[in-house]
């Protein structure tokens, strides 16, 4: 494959890809998985003063044919007559539809089309030179199958945001994900691709759903040595979460060389999220998206897409954690201190928890980790068989 040329003139910075229509992907009012954050985040930034009305982009829907580089016309089909209440949940199952997990709501084809046509927005405006980054941090959909829904995942907007920029920009693609769960369909999606690399960061699956991303999972026939898991232990910290994220994601970039980056920026490593078992703090998502946006611009003249994913602590953690990757892309100064208080006071009637006052997080936020040196070391062992192969080619 030709590497991609690139373009000389940038229009912006960065964009930021939204609109109420993103709300639609809803499930029910209980449901883990709620949108609502997107409206937090956006509140959040603005009352911040830190994002503009010139920097957000309308995301626009996703076409039938767009979808169908990610899935298959047969289950596109079964979304579609679900949203409009044409099948039964028993009838959805064998397509991870109407379960508990993703339950059946009308018009969830739609729904689901614009979250992937906001990830398309964003890789159109960051290939064709529109802006060095863009962020949709309503996508990040990251367990959606060629033809099956899995884990509140309807499509799969970076599989289909990644096979779109191969085909359009012949582009070559490393995606990062950084969401507590395994990034298993977008692996899946490019496990023999040799042109695309997968990195995983997440909770091991031995206590997490989907219980995969093994070490071991390298990638198949021409892909092998392009797709990398590193399953951290169950009550990893700050420390060795960021080890694990800054050296990996330096060695493989240096040895794969892409043309553009992709991360999925999941909130759900956090101490607070109620599905997880880690126990990272705020510092991680300082830490993350400026670690993204530095290697964007050593290796891929910027280029840098940012989707959201995971993240089931809509109050305390999403907004903030998400806030942080929109004043990175912007070469804003990370905010410290207080919150702007006109947001606290918005949203702290309607929310069941107390906020969290401040950017970062309160030092004593949990009791001691008395595992914290073993799991450290495990931690390191699986970063050394993860990179086991780029090392081994070095030396």
């Amino acid at each position: 494959m030709a590497k991609y040329a690139g373009h000389e003139t940038v229009d912006k910075n960065a964009v930021f890809i939204y609109s109420d229509n993103q709300l639609g992907y809803k499930f029910s009012d209980t449901h883990p998985f709620n949108q609502k954050r997107l409206t937090l985040t956006v509140d959040l930034l603005n009352e911040l003063g830190a994002l503009n009305k010139v920097d957000i982009v309308e995301p626009r829907i996703a076409t039938d044919e767009e979808i169908l580089l990610g899935h298959d016309s047969k289950y596109m089909d079964i979304v579609k007559k679900a949203g409009r209440g044409e099948i039964t949940n028993e009838q959805g199952e064998q397509y991870g539809i109407g379960t508990e997990d993703t339950p059946i709501f009308p018009f969830m084809h739609e729904a689901s089309a614009h979250i992937v046509g906001g990830t398309l927005t964003a890789c159109d405006y960051v290939m064709q030179g529109k802006a060095k980054h863009a962020a949709n941090l309503g996508g990040g959909l990251h367990h959606g199958f060629k033809g099956r829904a899995s884990g509140f995942c309807i499509y799969n907007d970076s599989t289909v945001a990644i096979k779109y920029m191969q085909q359009k920009y012949n582009a070559r693609v490393l995606y990062i994900d950084t969401d507590a769960h395994h990034g298993d369909g977008v692996q899946w999606s490019f496990y023999d691709d040799p042109d695309v690399c997968t990195i995983s960061i997440h909770e091991t699956g031995r206590y997490l759903f989907p219980g995969t991303g093994n070490v071991t999972e390298r990638g198949t026939g021409k892909g092998h040595g392009t797709s990398f898991n590193l399953p951290i232990d169950a009550f990893t910290e700050d420390e060795s979460f960021l080890d694990i994220y800054e050296t990996a994601f330096r060695e493989i970039v240096e040895h794969f060389k892409p043309d553009v980056i992709l991360t999925q920026n999941g909130a759900d490593a956090h101490y607070f999220d109620p599905l997880t078992h880690l126990y990272g703090s705020m510092k991680i998502y300082k830490e993350i998206p400026r670690i993204a946006h530095e290697l964007a611009h050593e290796y891929c003249d910027g280029r840098w897409i940012a989707v959201g994913g995971g993240g089931y602590d809509i109050w305390r953690v999403v907004p903030r954690a998400w806030s942080l990757i929109w004043t990175e892309m912007t070469d804003q100064k990370a905010p410290d201190g207080p919150l702007p208080s006109a947001w606290l006071e918005k949203w702290q009637p309607e929310s069941p928890v107390t906020l969290i006052p401040t950017w970062m997080d309160p030092i004593n936020m949990y009791n001691e980790v008395p595992r914290k040196v073993e799991i450290t070391e495990k931690n390191h062992q699986i970063l050394e068989k993860a990179l086991y192969m780029i090392r081994s080619i070095q030396s």
